[in-house]
C-alpha cells in the first residue's frame, strides 16, 4: 500500500485509495510530523521525547514507543505480526520514516518548484499551478509553535512565495499580464517586503496599458519599504521605474510565438475530440480500455507527473481488463504499453511484479490460435518488468519474444522486444559490446520505420555502451542525436539522461569540481521526473565516486569520526538502494574497521543491472582494505570479464575508473601484495 503524507496544511496521511488514515491523538501526529521534517533520517528517541514535551514525563521514551507502535499499525495495517516495518523503521537509537520521495506533498512541491525554473513558460505555469494547489493552509499547521517545525515551516513558506512569483513571471512571459495582476496585488498586500513581487506587479500593470497605475505601485513600494524596513528600493525596482517613465521597448510583451498559437489550436482540437469520444463511445465499451492504454503510453513520455500517473493507471487498466475475462483484450491492454525503457531498476518493484503476474496469467489463458504478436508483446513485457532480478524467466521471455518478432517481420514489435532483450543483458559483467549491438540495431530499425522513441532509446543504449568502453567521442554523438530527436518531438525525459552523461564526461576526464557541480544540476532536473528507481541515492553515489577516484572519502557523504563512535555513518545521507555497498567504506572512513568487515560479510551480490560493475568495485575496495580474501576472490571473478571497461560508466551516469585497475589490485592483494589504497 502506497501511503501519501500531507503537511502543506494540517498533517494527514492517506492510503492507496486516497482515504484518510486515522492517526489517533495529537502526539501521534506530532511524532509523524517530526519524522517527516527529518526527511528520511533517523531521529533518536530521546530527541523525539524532548520535542514532544517541554518537560518530558518520567516514561517519555516508553510513551514515544507506544505512539510509534500505533502509527505503524495505522500506516501498515496488513503487515504480519512480528515482521519488520517497511515504512516507519527502527534504526539504531531512534526511528525514521522511509517515505518515498513523491509521497510527501512538501517534497513534491519542492521538486516541482525546482523543475519549473528549467521549463518553458507554459510547462512551468502548468507545473506551478498544480503544485500551488497542494497547499491546504500553513505548512505543519497544528505545530506552528513547535521549535522543531519552525525552520521547515519558514523554508516551505518562503518557497511558496517564490512559487507564486515564478507563476506570475510565467504568465507575463506568455503574454497574460492581466491574469497576473489580481494574484500579485494580493501577494504584495500580504508580503510587502518582497521587492520582486512589486516589480512583477508594476510590469504586469504596464503591459496591460496601465502606466499610471504601474508608477503608483512603485511609489507605494518605495514608501512601504522606507516605513517598514527603513531601506530604499533596490536597483531592479529603480531601473524598472526609469524604464516605465522612458517607455523602454524591452518592457513591451513579446509577440505570441507561432508554437504557442499552434499549442492553443491543438488544445481546442483535443477538447473537441475528447467530447466527441465521450459522447459516442459508451462508458462500458471495451474500446475504452484499448484507447486508455494508448493515452497512457503517450502520457508516460511527457515527464514527471505524466510518467507516475501512467504507471498507476496502467495497473488499474490491466485489472479492469482481467475482470472482463477476455484474455485477448487483456493481452492488448498489457502489450500496448510499449514505453521504451533505458534504466535497469524498476521504479516500483511491487507494481512491476503485479504486471508480470498478469502477463503470465494472460499468456496461459490465450487460445492456441491467438495471434503470435500478442504473445510476443506479453513476453517482452515480462522481460522488461523483471529487469534487475536474478530470475531465469526474464532472459527466457526476452529470447522468445524476439524470435516471434523476427519471424513476423514487424518493426515496431521487434523494437519492443529488443528493448526487453537489452534489459536482460546483465547476467554478468562486461557485456557492453553486446548492448552496443542491440542499440545499433534499434537505431537503424527505428530510423527506417519512423519509431522515434525507440530510435532515441537506441542512441541512449549506445551512449551507455560506448561510455563503458571509454569511447567518449562516439558517446557524445549519441547524446547529441538523442537530444535533437527529443527536442523535435517534445520528449523532455531524454534530457535527464543526457544531463547526467555530461556530468559523467567531466568526471571521466578528471574535472572533479566541474563534475560535482554538473551532478548537482542534473539531480535537480531529475527531481520530480517521476523516476524514483533512478533518482533515489544516485546523487550521493555519484559524488562518492568522484571522491573515491580522488583517493579518499571526505566531505558530506558520511563524514568521519573516531574509533568507537556511535553515529551511523550512513545516517545523514539517503543512499537509497546503494547503502549496503557504501556502508563498509563509510565505516572504514570513520575508523570502524571491525564493523566494516562485518558489513562486508553480510553484503549481497549486486543486482544484475547497469551499476553491477560499479558496486562490485566498491566491494573490492572495502575487501582489500579489511583483508577479506573471500570477498576479494568473489569480486575478482565477477569483474574479470569487464577488464576492458570503465566501472559504472555503462550507466551513462558515473564512473569508478578502469575495471582492470581493480582486478590488478585484487590479484596483488590475494598474492599478498600491498596494493590496497587509502579508503
Amino acid at each position: 500500500m502506497q501511503v501519501a503524507f500531507g503537511v502543506l496544511g494540517p498533517v494527514v496521511a492517506r492510503d492507496g485509495a486516497g482515504d484518510a488514515i486515522a492517526l489517533k491523538g495529537p502526539r501521534h501526529r506530532a511524532v509523524l510530523a517530526r519524522l517527516i521534517v527529518a526527511r528520511r533520517h533517523v531521529v533518536p528517541v530521546d530527541r523525539l521525547a524532548d520535542d514532544l514535551w517541554a518537560e518530558p514525563p518520567r516514561d517519555a521514551v516508553g510513551a514515544v514507543r507506544t505512539f510509534v507502535a500505533a502509527l505503524r499499525r495505522a500506516l501498515e495495517p496488513e503487515r504480519p505480526p512480528r515482521t519488520p516495518a517497511r515504512l516507519l523503521v527502527t534504526e539504531g537509537p531512534g526511528y525514521a520514516l522511509r517515505a518515498e520521495p513523491g509521497s510527501v506533498d512538501a517534497w513534491r512541491f519542492e521538486q516541482a518548484v525546482t523543475a519549473a525554473a528549467t521549463l518553458r513558460p507554459q510547462d512551468a505555469l502548468d507545473r506551478l499551478e498544480e503544485a500551488l494547489g497542494w497547499w491546504r493552509g500553513f505548512a505543519y499547521a497544528e505545530f506552528s509553535e513547535e521549535n522543531w517545525a519552525r525552520t521547515e515551516r519558514s523554508r516551505l513558506g518562503e518557497l511558496r512565495l517564490h512559487a507564486v512569483e515564478l507563476r506570475a513571471g510565467a504568465r507575463l512571459d506568455l503574454g497574460r499580464a492581466a491574469d497576473a495582476v489580481p494574484d500579485l496585488d494580493a501577494h504584495v498586500a500580504e508580503h510587502p517586503w518582497r521587492e520582486d513581487a512589486w516589480r512583477l506587479l508594476a510590469l504586469a500593470l504596464y503591459r496591460t496599458g496601465r502606466q499610471g497605475d504601474a508608477l503608483a505601485v512603485l511609489r507605494r513600494a518605495r514608501a512601504i519599504l522606507a516605513e517598514q524596513l527603513g531601506v530604499d528600493p533596490g536597483p531592479a525596482l529603480r531601473r524598472l521605474e526609469a524604464d516605465i517613465l522612458g517607455q523602454a521597448h524591452h518592457l513591451d510583451p513579446a509577440p505570441p510565438r507561432a508554437a504557442d498559437a499552434a499549442k492553443g489550436a491543438a488544445e481546442r482540437v483535443w477538447a473537441r475530440a475528447a467530447t466527441a469520444y465521450d459522447r459516442t463511445v459508451s462508458s462500458g465499451a471495451r474500446a475504452r480500455l484499448d484507447s486508455t492504454v494508448g493515452l497512457l503510453r503517450n502520457l508516460a513520455v511527457t515527464g514527471g507527473g505524466g510518467l507516475q500517473a501512467a504507471r498507476e493507471h496502467r495497473v488499474a487498466a490491466i485489472e479492469a481488463a482481467e475482470e472482463l475475462g477476455d484474455a485477448e483484450l487483456t493481452a492488448r491492454v498489457i502489450g500496448a504499453y510499449d514505453v521504451p525503457a533505458i534504466w535497469t531498476r524498476v521504479d516500483d518493484p511491487r507494481q512491476a511484479a503485479r504486471v508480470v503476474a498478469a502477463a503470465e496469467r494472460t499468456l496461459a489463458a490465450l487460445r492456441p490460435d491467438a495471434h503470435p504478436a500478442a504473445r510476443a508483446r506479453l513476453l517482452a513485457t515480462v522481460a522488461l518488468e523483471s529487469r534487475g532480478t536474478n530470475s531465469a524467466r526474464g532472459p527466457q521471455a526476452a529470447r522468445q519474444a524476439e524470435e516471434i518478432a523476427r519471424r513476423l517481420d514487424d518493426p515496431a514489435l521487434l523494437a519492443f522486444t529488443l528493448n526487453g532483450r537489452f534489459m536482460q543483458t546483465f547476467s554478468r559483467a562486461g557485456l557492453a559490446v553486446d548492448r552496443d549491438a542491440i542499440g545499433a540495431e534499434l537505431v537503424a530499425l527505428s530510423a527506417r520505420n519512423g519509431l522515434t522513441t525507440y530510435e532515441i532509446t537506441g542512441h541512449l543504449i549506445r551512449l551507455q555502451a560506448r561510455s563503458a568502453l571509454a569511447d567518449f567521442p562516439a558517446a557524445d554523438g549519441h547524446a547529441k542525436a538523442a537530444d535533437l530527436l527529443a527536442e523535435r518531438h517534445e520528449l523532455p525525459l531524454v534530457g535527464v539522461f543526457t544531463d547526467w552523461y555530461a556530468a559523467l564526461r567531466l568526471a571521466a576526464t578528471g574535472q572533479t569540481p566541474a563534475a560535482d557541480a554538473a551532478y548537482r544540476k542534473a539531480a535537480a532536473r531529475l527531481a520530480g521526473a517521476g523516476m524514483p528507481g533512478l533518482e533515489r541515492g544516485l546523487l550521493p553515489l555519484a559524488r562518492l565516486c568522484l571522491r573515491l577516484e580522488g583517493g579518499s572519502i571526505d566531505g558530506e557523504e558520511g563524514g568521519s569520526g573516531g574509533e568507537g563512535t556511535d553515529r551511523d555513518p550512513c545516517e545523514e545521507t539517503d543512499w537509497g538502494p546503494y547503502e549496503p555497498w557504501v556502508r563498509p567504506l563509510l565505516l572504514l572512513a570513520a575508523g570502524r574497521r571491525a564493523e566494516a568487515a562485518k558489513a562486508l560479510r553480510r553484503l549481497p551480490d549486486p543486482p544484475r543491472d547497469l551499476l553491477l560493475e560499479a558496486l562490485w568495485c566498491l566491494a573490492a575496495r572495502a575487501a582489500i582494505a579489511v583483508g577479506d580474501r573471500e570477498m576479494m576472490a568473489r569480486a575478482r571473478a565477477e569483474l574479470a570479464p569487464a577488464v576492458g571497461e570503465l566501472a559504472g560508466a555503462g550507466s551513462g551516469l558515473l564512473t569508478l575508473g578502469p575495471v582492470a585497475r581493480y582486478v590488478d589490485e585484487l590479484t596483488a592483494a590475494l598474492r599478498g601484495g600491498s596494493a590496497a589504497r587509502r579508503t
